[in-house]
């Protein structure tokens, strides 16, 4: 049985057309108005803040990737959120985490995933995940116009590789220029401090246990000398968000499972403030 008069149930023909796999080229042609670059903004006030979201970062390990990030969100000066989330499943084997605009951050990331979850409806198979960089990639440049105007999304992207077995790691530029890291990438207002940090610490083919505290260890010097950055709070019982992605997928890590690392961390911290040294040689 049918309600409409073509046998489409009531849909509008566009929703039954057969036409690209993407999603987002499907709103742009058929509601642009959904899309958050082809919103019409007002003109801010002088002194205006947007939340922010800060540093986050991914590093490859023995048996895929890791992505985390702190839980701070500031608005200027002010802190606006203490426990914001910023990484998350992109899919199955991915991962995104964002810094920069926190709310459209975040509708990039739904956005994003939808359109990854569409391709696999459409074509019967999931992107390759080089094909999945390349649709954040379009999505990053899709928001200059609101970059232009201060409200700028910088993800990092990653994800296990299952045709070559390996985790893998993309960067992003507010342009959408995108680029393949070696090892680890980070982002946001304490990514130099968190990169000096795991230029330090990190090694090629750490266990989840090493790369997991090396992951702290760099969230905790980013917070150390970046004041937008959040470190443990344990007080509060907050902590950086730890996912890990392998062939058996997406995983993100229990806050009390995180809690353990970080409170080992801090209690080291104790002994020496600045943090574990690399060996010179």
């Amino acid at each position: 049985m049918t309600t409409g008069p073509r046998g489409t149930g009531g849909l509008p023909p566009a929703f039954t057309a057969s036409a690209s796999s993407s999603f987002v080229e499907f709103l742009s042609a058929h509601a642009p108005d959904m899309l958050p670059a082809h919103r019409k903004l007002p003109v801010p006030h002088e002194g205006f803040e947007a939340p922010h979201g800060t540093t986050v970062l991914a590093a490859a390990y023995a048996d895929g990737v890791l992505v985390a990030g702190d839980r701070r969100v500031t608005m200027g000066n002010l802190i606006a959120h203490r426990e914001y989330e910023k990484v998350f499943p992109a899919d199955e084997h991915s991962a995104v985490a964002i810094a920069g605009t926190a709310g459209i951050a975040v509708e990039l990331v739904k956005l994003f995933q939808l359109e990854l979850e569409h391709y696999e409806k459409i074509e019967g198979m999931p992107l390759s995940l080089v094909g999945k960089a390349n649709r954040l990639t379009t999505m990053v440049r899709g928001n200059l116009g609101l970059a232009m105007q201060g409200l700028a999304v910088v993800p990092l992207f990653a994800g296990y590789d299952l045709d070559k077995g390996v985790g893998r790691i993309f960067s992003y530029d507010v342009t959408g220029g995108r680029t393949e890291e070696r090892g680890f990438a980070t982002t946001g207002s304490g990514s130099v401090y968190a990169r000096g940090s795991l230029k330090k610490l990190y090694r090629e083919g750490m266990s989840e246990e090493e790369i997991t505290t090396v992951a702290v260890q760099a969230l905790y010097d980013a917070a150390d000398d970046d004041s937008a950055t959040g470190g443990p709070d344990l007080t509060r019982r907050l902590f950086p968000l730890i996912a890990l992605v392998t062939e058996d997928g997406y995983r993100q890590l229990g806050q009390d499972e995180v809690a353990g690392i970080a409170r080992a961390v801090v209690d080291r911290r104790g002994e020496a403030p600045d943090g574990p040294l690399a060996p010179v040689l």
